[in-house]
């Protein structure tokens, strides 16, 4: 299969190259599709029609995974920093350069626009437009747009709004954030994939997390592994205490072990990690500890949340 074809464009914005990503990976019927409806867009159209033409763009385009190469990976994070396309859907990036191919994005009739065409979109539409929301010029009018889109036990429309991109930690104050974390954990969507976390936790969010913890315990469930990721240095002695309490050997969670072992390298504790892993006899949770410790020990001893989930799913070494 031929390789998919470079992002190339005479307009050098983002929006516009996303559409060049899409098309260049379509068949030339999709490719006629997608050009007129670029174009009709860019002459201005109605809300009613605007909204057709995102939810038509699903028999033209392909819901299979962009696939972006490593190059266009790069681009579009170098000109939206915390952009990741790495997830995104060729339906989905074809439908965020077209509506980000209006010629009024700056007025209050594409606000609107967009705003009716959220209320009636189906999931993949959805994603799309929250998608979008982080590429429109005074992105900060979304706000409150984005705040509903943390509210959805839609795990794909969730991701859509809160992971991969730049807009919650952007936009959103430290209550919004924090729902954002909670709402991650929750509908099981990867909390280390919430751009800048590690800058916004603070010692309420590790407080709501110590506390939800708690609750599960309470109820004879288990804790979340990535739970762990909202806590880091803001937790004090209660965290310490509840990461310890983790990582008890009667606990069965092999993973929420070694998530926790990581969570006190997060707080710090290096020291405290280099006791447990060498009375720790358990060798997938023995060998956790051990990157744990060296994590802790490198540069400020805070290992950021990619570093850990990296650690988490790779196979521990010595297991």
């Amino acid at each position: 299969m031929a390789a998919p074809k470079k992002m190339v464009t005479t307009q050098d914005t983002l929006p516009s190259r996303l559409r060049a990503a899409a098309r260049g990976r379509l068949a030339p019927a999709g490719q006629a599709w997608l050009d007129g409806a670029a174009a009709e867009i860019a002459r201005g159209v109605a809300a009613e029609r605007f909204g057709a033409l995102l939810s038509l763009a699903s028999r033209h385009v392909p819901r299979r995974p962009l696939s972006p190469t490593a190059e266009e990976r790069r681009e579009a994070a170098a000109r939206l920093p915390g952009l990741e396309v790495e997830r995104w859907t060729l339906l989905e990036t074809a439908r965020v350069g077209l509506i980000l191919a209006r010629p009024d994005l700056a007025n209050a009739e594409a606000v609107a626009a967009t705003e009716s065409a959220f209320r009636f979109a189906d999931e993949g539409e959805l994603c799309a437009l929250y998608r979008s929301l982080a590429l429109w010029p005074d992105s900060a009018r979304f706000r409150w747009r984005a705040g509903e889109g943390c509210r959805t036990n839609m795990r794909s429309v969730f991701e859509a709004v809160a992971c991969d991109t730049p807009y919650p930690a952007a936009w959103f104050d430290d209550v919004a954030f924090q729902q954002c974390v909670v709402k991650a954990v929750f509908v099981g969507a990867p909390v280390w994939r919430i751009v800048a976390l590690d800058r916004r936790l603070t010692p309420e969010l590790a407080r709501i997390a110590l506390d939800l913890a708690d609750e599960r315990r309470s109820a004879g469930r288990p804790v979340p592994p990535e739970l762990w990721l909202a806590v880091g240095r803001h937790g004090g002695e209660r965290g310490v205490a509840s990461l310890l309490k983790e990582l008890d050997p009667a606990n069965p969670e092999r993973l929420g072990r070694r998530a926790a072992a990581l969570g006190l390298a997060r707080a710090g504790e290096a020291a405290r990690l280099a006791e447990l892993r060498a009375k720790e006899r358990d060798a997938e949770v023995k060998a956790t500890l051990e990157t744990a410790e060296r994590l802790a020990r490198v540069g400020a001893g805070a290992p950021d949340a990619a570093a850990c989930h990296a650690a988490l799913v790779s196979a521990p070494r010595g297991a």
